[in-house]
């Protein structure tokens, strides 16, 4: 005959099992098991054998057991858990990827009847359209404020009614007509709370971002720290092609409204004068040859629109390395006056355009700048 365990070796038991998975497992899943039953509990276990295992247990002793754990192998991260073992809570320590873990817990979820005294989990909303039941039921529908008629002698809903919203709880008149009605409006199953990785704490929500919607928020941040920059005239190495582009725009500015020039001003105002001079000649074709021009018209856009940007592309570089220059120039020429702000300026442009591929600087240009550097005993990054 068996020998029934004491609760004193319950606990010793349980202890050891927990500590044992906190040192063979990294990654845990907090997850709520309200309104579970047991053989939909197994089916859970069965599900996730493997590279999973399921522990529950009451959370003080869950709790104690963390601490104990936590003290003994001075790991602190495990008491990041302890805030998320409120309420009827399990955790499921896995070594397999904890996205596809939870969404195999989601599968386990079945439906269930509105019961009398529950909370619901969502809005139920009663379909329009044919009951089935016998006109004498129609009272019944009338105590819940819900439009009927009576079509071919049974009782028919006119328009969709929320019966139950998000939150309250559910009545014996709503449960009585959802069971009427066949309605199992609510499905229950291991909702995952929180999640557990190499002593980090965060939302299941986390789980779902693609490595798209990273990229996208990251985008995002770096456009409001550019724009952040160049309102504060703050150079960081994101702001610094716009400030490159603004100042240089500046420079083209300042070239058109005076008698100052240079070669890329010269084109600017050229074409400012006659912009004609720049329109492209279309020649007469005959009407035989119209289909096959047609069909190569696409292709010529194309190219003619890459061999457009390849040279836009150059001439902004050449541009922006003759202004960077005069720029580095002229800032190395006053550091005996501000040593201490321009020359760490300038040198940041420098490297900051050579970064972002704007600048190109190679040659004798880069044996002058070098040069200079060297002069004034400035050391810069080497690429």
């Amino acid at each position: 005959m068996a020998v029934k365990a004491s609760k004193a070796e319950k606990k010793v038991a349980y202890d050891k099992k927990l500590c044992q998975l906190l040192d063979e497992y990294s990654q845990i899943l907090v997850a709520s098991a309200d309104n579970v039953g047991s053989s939909q509990f197994q089916s859970i276990r069965k599900g996730l054998r493997g590279d999973s295992v399921v522990l529950m247990g009451k959370n003080t002793m869950m709790k104690r057991s963390i601490r104990i754990h936590a003290e003994k192998t001075g790991n602190k991260a495990f008491l990041n858990l302890i805030p998320c073992l409120v309420g009827n809570v399990g955790l499921i320590f896995t070594k397999g990827d904890l996205k596809e873990v939870s969404e195999e817990v989601a599968k386990y979820k079945v439906g269930a009847p509105a019961r009398v005294g529950l909370i619901a989990p969502i809005d139920v909303v009663v379909p329009p359209g044919n009951t089935g039941l016998d006109p004498s039921q129609t009272s019944f529908f009338q105590v819940l404020n819900i439009p009927t008629k009576i079509n071919k002698g049974t009782v028919e809903i006119i328009t969709p009614v929320e019966l139950i919203k998000k939150g309250d709880k559910v009545g014996s008149s709503e449960a009585a007509l959802l069971a009427k009605l066949g309605i199992r409006p609510f499905s229950y199953g291991l909702t995952i709370l929180s999640a557990y990785d190499n002593g980090s704490v965060f939302s299941p929500e986390v789980l779902d971002l693609t490595e798209d919607d990273l990229i996208e928020k990251f985008a995002t941040g770096v456009s409001m720290a550019t724009a952040l920059s160049l309102a504060i005239s703050y150079p960081t190495l994101a702001a610094a092609p716009h400030m490159f582009l603004n100042a240089y725009k500046n420079v083209l500015a300042i070239a058109v409204e005076t008698e100052y020039s240079f070669p890329q001003a010269e084109k600017v105002k050229e074409y400012l004068k006659d912009p004609s001079k720049f329109a492209v000649d279309i020649a007469v074709v005959p009407a035989a040859e119209c289909g096959a021009l047609q069909q190569q018209l696409p292709l010529r856009k194309r190219r003619r629109k890459n061999l457009l940007k390849s040279r836009m592309r150059t001439w902004v570089s050449a541009c922006l390395t003759k202004f960077c220059l005069c720029l580095f120039c002229a800032t190395i020429t006053m550091s005996s006056y501000f040593d201490l702000v321009r020359i760490p300026f300038a040198v940041f442009f420098v490297e900051a355009a050579l970064s972002a591929n704007l600048l190109v600087i190679e040659g004798e240009t880069e044996e002058f700048c070098l040069g200079v550097l060297e002069k004034r005993n400035i050391s810069v990054i080497s690429r």
